[in-house]
């Protein structure tokens, strides 16, 4: 199956479950819903549905039922899984379940924000693709901050022994650590 390519010249009974189970996700994924119900309903045909695989298929199913618009299949299909013997496919039938029921919000419009169509975007000059950066007139530039110059004449240079003080100590702790060991 090529990528927007329909059932047409496909034969549905030369297809085993996992050719057409992944071709149903082909479909899926290219939002050929209808397609991809038919084709997952050909897998499950061809599948044992109680087992594991089955139950991954009829959870495709669900999926592809509710991107199409059926809410009322999809759900029907959904609460029945939930008996499946499968563990898997019962706990994810449980999270879809509860997915496909939870209530559809209301987005206030000023949480939205309208993505502007740029498809013209090509005939423009270049020029006016960029805008240029905003001036304000009323602001003034800040002014820089200025250094004064130090009078070294009046910064005290005598010598307080400090370092010579803090050398000694350095000493004397190597020298009570190579006594110590």
């Amino acid at each position: 199956m090529s990528d927007r390519q329909p059932l047409g010249n496909l034969n549905l009974r030369d297809l085993t479950a996992d050719q057409a189970f992944e071709l149903g996700q082909k479909a899926f994924e290219q939002e050929q819903y209808a397609v991809s119900i038919t084709l997952f309903e050909v897998a499950l045909a061809r599948s044992y549905a109680a087992s594991r695989r089955g139950g991954e298929i009829q959870l495709w199913l669900v999926n592809a039922h509710q991107s199409k618009g059926d809410l009322k299949t999809a759900l029907a299909l959904c609460e029945s899984l939930l008996l499946h013997p499968s563990p898997f496919t019962r706990q994810q039938a449980q999270n879809l379940l509860y997915i496909l029921k939870a209530p559809v919000l209301q987005r206030p419009k000023e949480w939205l924000t309208e993505i502007p169509d740029l498809s013209q975007l090509g005939e423009s000059k270049r020029r006016d693709r960029y805008v240029p950066p905003k001036t304000d007139p009323d602001r003034t530039p800040k002014p820089k901050a200025v250094i004064e110059d130090i009078d070294l004449s009046q910064v005290n240079t005598e010598d307080n022994q400090f370092v010579g003080v803090a050398l000694g100590a350095i000493a004397l702790l190597f020298l009570g650590l190579w006594l110590w060991h």
